[in-house]
């Protein structure tokens, strides 16, 4: 699967990176909301890991711009914050979000939502 993260700290990239490719994924880096919109308009992804803080376009801004073209509307969603997800769940766009998941990351929690959202998106595909 292809699958597109985007995060300020480039040592939380290379972390999930390093994971996802260890399971045999494809993995493109963004380093803010802004360099995410522009890798998702010109290439096809099957899930995004998005940060929610970050300079230029926040996570939430991004995934309501990714939500606005066609051939990413569709494509499941794991929002980090390292606010808390009772925060997230306070907010309007919440329901854009397939999964939220606290950072620091847990990369048990985080590999089995993983795997949770490609079984979705490969149901989906199918």
């Amino acid at each position: 699967m292809n699958i597109l993260v985007v995060d300020d700290k480039k040592s939380v990239r290379d972390n999930i990176s390093q994971l996802l490719s260890a399971l045999g994924h494809t993995v493109t880096t963004a380093v803010n909301g802004l360099d995410g919109f522009e890798k998702a308009q010109v290439a096809p992804f099957h899930l995004y890991v998005i940060d929610h803080l970050m300079p230029l376009m926040n996570g939430v801004t991004l995934i309501k711009n990714l939500k606005n073209i066609p051939q990413c509307a569709d494509v499941s969603i794991l929002f980090m914050t390292t606010q808390g997800k009772a925060s997230v769940e306070n907010l309007v766009e919440f329901g854009l979000f397939s999964e939220v998941i606290n950072k620091p990351l847990n990369e048990i929690e985080f590999l089995a939502t993983i795997k949770s959202l490609i079984n979705t998106s490969v149901s989906k595909i199918a």
